[in-house]
């Protein structure tokens, strides 16, 4: 063969001049936007995860993705909240598609409803992610990644008839008293939130016994003295206060995060490993005494729940694993969801989470999903 020439050959295809180059940009978009459209008109179809007849779905492993892969799981197993996903407006352009979190979740959903796969990749949700700089590929902590998921989802609502769903579905609200020792001034402030960190330690590091008791410890008075003193406006000085915590709303979706990592006096955070049960059913009205609470009579009334959710995690502080079990709303079975292995439970199994602290490496819950038992008591979805 002989040897190519060392003059670079003039292309025989004629260059693009910039309109056509537009033109073809904009055939290509046209594509993509046909096929989105497609999936767009399957999108009001979707039910929740729970609702799928080939069985639950696992979620494949990205690299340290057990985290977002067990959240993902609780928020699309929750009918509630798929609800709302059903009815977000979707966006214009595959641009924004790309970019959009709800839009991705609900792709996401009607990914694992579509097929007889065991598990799916999330790639598409997870590169909408990054691009809102969320770095799968690290150690998270499932508390703080459900608010920032949860978060990036009500910014990209447009509708705000569903976003005041989605706030109403998870928002607490407590009012937060403090009270001068000294003239007995007092404050009141309402706080919102959608995580109840619950200590597992009391104010002298005894372990909590049941979640009653961590419920308990969160809402007891505390005395706030030496350097934790407040200043009073009427005392013109920092005094000693009683703050105190009462109850005000519980949402549908009860999300509870038990504060299993803490700091030790060397800086270093630690694992609480302990023993911690947690009940299937929970009533906050044989709970907490009426001077916990600050809610009318018909709002105490819904105040009854049931377990929806355990998101565990197994390992140390540094490193380790997350799992969910997950009951499903439809077919009242236990699902635990370890990344791409699914497999059906019973109430024994889910118990094994309760801790132990000889246990290193062995499962503790984390956060606790709970779900009201009659929310019809409180109102209605549809009178909203």
């Amino acid at each position: 063969m002989g040897q190519r020439s060392g003059r670079q050959e003039r292309s025989k295809k004629p260059e693009m001049s910039l309109s056509e180059n537009m033109t073809a940009e904009e055939e290509d978009n046209k594509e993509e936007n046909k096929e989105l459209k497609t999936k767009d008109q399957r999108l009001p179809l979707v039910f929740g995860v729970a609702d799928l007849k080939n069985g639950a779905v696992g979620l494949y492993n990205m690299g340290q993705t057990c985290c977002l892969n067990s959240l993902l799981q609780v928020f699309l197993m929750n009918i509630h909240f798929t609800r709302i996903l059903r009815r977000i407006t979707v966006p214009p352009y595959a641009s924004l598609k790309r970019k959009n979190v709800p839009y991705q979740m609900l792709l996401l959903l009607e990914k694992m409803q579509s097929g007889k796969q065991k598990a799916v990749f999330p790639t598409d949700l997870a590169h909408c992610l990054s691009v809102h700089r969320m770095d799968l590929f690290m150690q998270h902590d499932a508390a703080q990644l459900f608010l920032t998921l949860w978060n990036l989802v009500k910014r990209q609502i447009k509708d705000q008839d569903l976003v005041t769903k989605l706030s109403d579905l998870y928002t607490i609200c407590i009012q937060e008293h403090l009270a001068c020792q000294i003239c007995s001034s007092e404050t009141k402030r309402n706080s919102n939130m959608l995580i109840l960190p619950l200590p597992v330690l009391d104010s002298n590091s005894h372990m909590l016994k049941t979640l009653e008791d961590c419920l308990q410890c969160f809402f007891h008075p505390e005395e706030l003295t030496g350097h934790n003193m407040c200043f009073c406006e009427y005392c013109e000085k920092k005094t000693p206060f009683l703050q105190s915590m009462k109850l005000v709303h519980l949402p549908q979706t009860l999300t509870i995060h038990l504060k299993r990592f803490c700091f030790e006096r060397s800086a270093n955070v630690h694992k609480l490993s302990h023993y911690l049960p947690f009940p299937q059913e929970l009533d906050f009205n044989a709970v907490l005494t009426e001077e916990q609470s600050q809610a009318h009579d018909s709002e105490k009334a819904a105040w009854q729940y049931e377990l929806f959710a355990v998101v565990t995690h197994s390992g140390s502080a540094n490193s380790g694993h997350y799992c969910a079990y997950v009951r499903s709303l439809t077919e009242h079975k236990w699902y635990c969801f370890n990344d791409s292995t699914v497999c059906q439970v019973s109430w024994d199994d889910v118990k094994c989470t309760y801790g132990h602290s000889d246990l290193y490496w062995g499962q503790t819950a984390y956060l606790l999903i709970y779900m009201k038992k009659h929310p019809q008591l409180a109102y209605t979805d549809e009178s909203r």
